[in-house]
């Protein structure tokens, strides 16, 4: 009895092996058990890069002109001079954004000059906001600085991707080509027209 006993304690710093017996064949069988655990692991991994990958992020000494779009994440530590479009965009004390945000979630530390788009906005005691934010919920902490109106919508997202700027050119330039000069512009008409009643 007192035999069996001291057997039993030596599987136990080996967790992940059956206990053993004194065959040699299955102690062979025992060494692929520490397998399992390089496997689990190997499975976590690639559940983790599916549900979610990591944010990206843009140091503080980057600059980049032009627009940024992506379905992740983006942490912005540096200087953005183009829209930004994401699903959490997180924008630090030391960033600047001149352009237009739209994500699902934004927090602001840093400076962002131009529209705020987001179904949440969190402006932070640090934040810098000069423009207008369109949000669902927000929140605003007691020492930012906000310069703008704020709107709120239950769809702040969808109004941003049918911006109405696009429809407005077009017709302009339909309008422009197809009718009279007067007749399109009709501050630009009386302007001609003025000078030529006057002569």
């Amino acid at each position: 009895m007192f035999s069996k006993s001291k057997r039993q304690p030596a599987p136990k710093p080996s967790r992940h092996e059956p206990p053993r017996q004194e065959s040699p064949g299955q102690e062979q069988a025992a060494a692929p058990t520490p397998s399992p655990p390089d496997t689990r692991t190997e499975e976590h991994i690639p559940s983790m890069s599916k549900s979610k990958p990591p944010a990206s992020t843009l140091s503080a000494d980057l600059t980049i002109t032009g627009n940024i779009v992506t379905s992740g994440d983006i942490q912005v530590e540096g200087t953005v001079e183009g829209d930004i479009r994401a699903h959490l965009l997180t924008i630090g004390e030391s960033a600047t954004i001149k352009g237009e945000v739209t994500a699902d979630d934004v927090v602001i530390n840093g400076r962002i000059i131009g529209r705020v788009r987001g179904l949440k906005v969190r402006l932070t005691s640090t934040a810098r906001v000069e423009g207008d934010i369109i949000h669902k919920t927000i929140a605003i902490e007691s020492g930012a600085h906000f310069e703008g109106s704020v709107q709120r919508q239950d769809d702040p997202l969808s109004t941003g991707r049918s911006a109405p700027r696009q429809p407005q050119p077009e017709a302009a330039r339909k309008d422009g080509g197809d009718k009279t000069p007067s007749a399109a512009a009709p501050g630009q008409g009386r302007q001609e027209q003025a000078p030529q009643g006057s002569s």
